[in-house]
């Protein structure tokens, strides 16, 4: 059965660089689940059938910055494995650390990689987490 292409959902809420990176990532074979807001992301979660692959998140959002996100994001079970990777203007240590600390794979500041690698380090957390669900999937079917 062929593997279905990658999904990611994209916070941002600055429209313009939300349209950029929501066409790169179409054009690199990505289906993309753009959203504005971190609400609108949490609402998208409660009511997709098949969850994303990984997230890409924007540290500061109008309605809420990205430890909230990450926190919220922490309470539900199902959406804890969903590797993230926040894209943000600033990083400050304390914040960085923090957001690694709730589980975030990668603090990446915008201004120091050109979108591509963005969108690879992006893939190779997705490829990661398929494998490891396809290891877990296997184990399973062993004990039973």
């Amino acid at each position: 059965m062929p593997k279905q292409k990658p999904s990611i959902l994209v916070i941002e809420d600055e429209t313009l660089l939300l349209q950029a990176v929501t066409k790169k990532l179409k054009l690199s074979g990505i289906d993309v689940l753009s959203c504005t807001s971190g609400q609108q992301a949490i609402d998208y979660l409660n009511n997709l059938d098949t969850l994303p692959d990984a997230v890409w998140l924007d540290y500061y959002l109008k309605d809420m910055n990205g430890l909230a996100f990450m926190q919220e994001l922490k309470k539900h079970p199902k959406w804890a494995d969903i590797p993230v990777v926040v894209v943000s203007n600033s990083a400050g240590p304390e914040k960085v650390h923090n957001m690694l600390a709730l589980g975030v794979k990668k603090y990446v500041l915008k201004a120091e990689y050109p979108l591509s690698d963005i969108i690879t380090m992006v893939l190779e957390f997705v490829h990661e987490s398929r494998s490891n669900a396809e290891k877990t999937e296997v184990e399973k079917a062993k004990e039973e």
